[in-house]
C-alpha cells in the first residue's frame, strides 16, 4: 500500500486505542533496516510506524555529509516507493528531537510538508516528535503549542514527551531516578496547554520509569499505573466521559520490557511503542554469525582470495534483514497489532 495518508494514520491510532493494541515504531538507519521493518510488519499482518532519529537521519544522508534534513527527505522518498509493495499501512515518523536540533530537523521538515500540502500532495512524514524532556514543563508545552499549530497546517501529528526517559540515545544520557515518572499534574498541564483532542491531534509520551537501551532485570522499575492515573486525572479535571482515554500515549524505551508490562501500558492507552535496541541486535546478530562461520571466505586469509559469495554484502545482509524482521513480528505480537491491518 502507499504510505498512510494523514486520515489513515489517524484512523490507525484511533483503532489501536479503541481496540486495545499498539503499533511498534521501528527505528531504521538504512535501506536494509527499512526493508526489514517492512517485511516484519507484512509478515505479522500489522500496520506500523517506521521512524528515524536525528542520528539515523544524519547517517542516511551519508556519513561524511551528516545533514538531518537531506537524510530524512531521502528516507521518506525511498520508503514511499518500496512500501507500495507491502499489504499493510505504514506511517513515517521522526524520533526524539531536542530543542537545539529543532531548527535543523523538525522545523525545516514541517515547512517541506506544509508546501507539499499546499500543492495538494501528501506530507513528507506523518508525525514528528518534539522532545522537550530536558527543559522546564512550561517551556516544553509552549514550544509544543507552537509546533502543534504548524503540524496542523501540514496535516501532521505531533508527538511530545512529558517527563524524562532514562538511559542513552543518540549521545544524550539521562539518569535513572524519580524524575522518570510523570505526575497527574503534568498530565493536566499538558491537556490545558494542548487540549484533549479538540484543538488538534497529538500523541503524548508520559514517562513511567522508561529507559532507552536494555538493562539487567531489577534495574528498571516500570510503573504503567502512572498512565492510568494520568488519563483519569484529565478526565476528572475537564469533565470528560468517565473511563475514556483522552491521551494517545507513547511508550519510549520499550526494548527489554516484559510482555506483562507492555500489555498493561497498552491497556491504559498506549498506541505506539518505540523499538530500537532489540531490533539493532536482531539485525547485527546474524551478521556476526555469518562472519564467524565464514571467516576464511569473508577474509583473504594467508594470501588467498576469499569467497566472493560470502563477502557479498547481500549474503549477510539478507540474513540480517530476516533476523530483524522476525523481531518486528515479535513486537507486533506483544503489542497485539498482529493480524489487525486496516484495509
Amino acid at each position: 500500500m502507499p504510505i498512510a495518508t494523514p486520515e489513515k494514520y489517524a484512523e490507525m491510532l484511533d483503532a489501536a486505542k479503541a481496540g486495545g493494541y499498539a503499533f511498534p515504531a521501528i527505528n531504521v538507519s538504512s535501506s536494509q533496516t527499512l526493508n526489514a521493518a517492512l517485511k516484519g510488519f507484512a509478515d505479522a499482518g500489522s500496520d506500523g510506524i517506521i521512524q528515524v532519529s536525528t542520528g539515523g537521519a544524519e547517517y542516511l544522508s551519508g556519513p561524511s555529509v551528516k545533514d538531518m534534513v537531506t537524510g530524512s527527505v531521502a528516507f521518506a522518498a525511498y520508503a514511499a516507493e518500496v512500501a507500495k509493495n507491502y499489504p499493510v499501512n505504514i506511517a513515517l515518523h521522526t524520533d526524539h528531537c531536542p530543542q537545539d536540533k529543532l531548527d535543523g530537523f523538525v522545523r525545516p521538515l514541517l515547512e517541506i510538508s506544509r508546501e507539499r500540502v499546499q500543492r495538494g500532495e501528501a506530507p513528507l512524514f506523518q508525525s514528528h516528535m518534539w522532545d522537550g524532556s530536558a527543559v522546564p514543563l512550561e517551556e516544553n508545552l509552549s514550544i509544543a503549542a507552537e509546533l502543534l499549530e504548524r503540524c496542523i497546517e501540514a496535516k501532521i501529528i505531533l508527538e511530545i514527551e512529558v517527563g524524562v526517559v532514562g538511559g542513552e540515545e543518540d549521545g544524550i544520557e539521562n539518569a535513572i531516578n524519580d524524575k522518570l515518572y510523570s505526575t497527574r499534574e503534568d498530565a493536566i498541564a499538558t491537556a490545558r496547554a494542548l487540549g484533549h483532542g479538540e484543538r488538534g491531534y497529538y500523541m503524548t509520551a508520559l514517562t513511567f520509569g522508561n529507559v532507552h537501551g536494555v538493562y539487567k532485570p531489577g534495574n528498571v522499575k516500570l510503573r504503567p499505573s502512572v498512565l492510568k492515573d494520568a488519563q483519569e486525572a484529565v478526565v476528572g479535571e475537564f469533565g470528560l466521559e468517565p473511563g475514556s482515554k483522552p491521551f494517545h500515549l507513547v511508550f519510549h524505551g520499550g526494548s527489554g520490557s516484559s510482555a506483562e508490562e507492555i500489555a498493561e501500558a497498552v491497556d491504559y492507552g498506549v498506541v505506539k511503542m518505540n523499538v530500537d535496541t532489540d531490533t539493532q541486535y536482531a539485525f547485527t546478530r546474524p551478521v556476526a554469525e555469518h562472519m564467524l562461520r565464514n571467516y576464511d571466505g569473508v577474509l583473504k586469509v594467508d594470501g588467498e582470495v576469499g569467497n566472493k559469495k560470502q563477502y557479498d554484502p547481500r549474503a549477510w545482509g539478507k540474513a540480517a534483514e530476516a533476523g530483524m524482521a522476525a523481531r518486528v513480528v515479535e513486537a507486533c505480537e506483544n503489542l497485539r497489532s498482529a493480524g489487525r491491518a486496516l484495509a
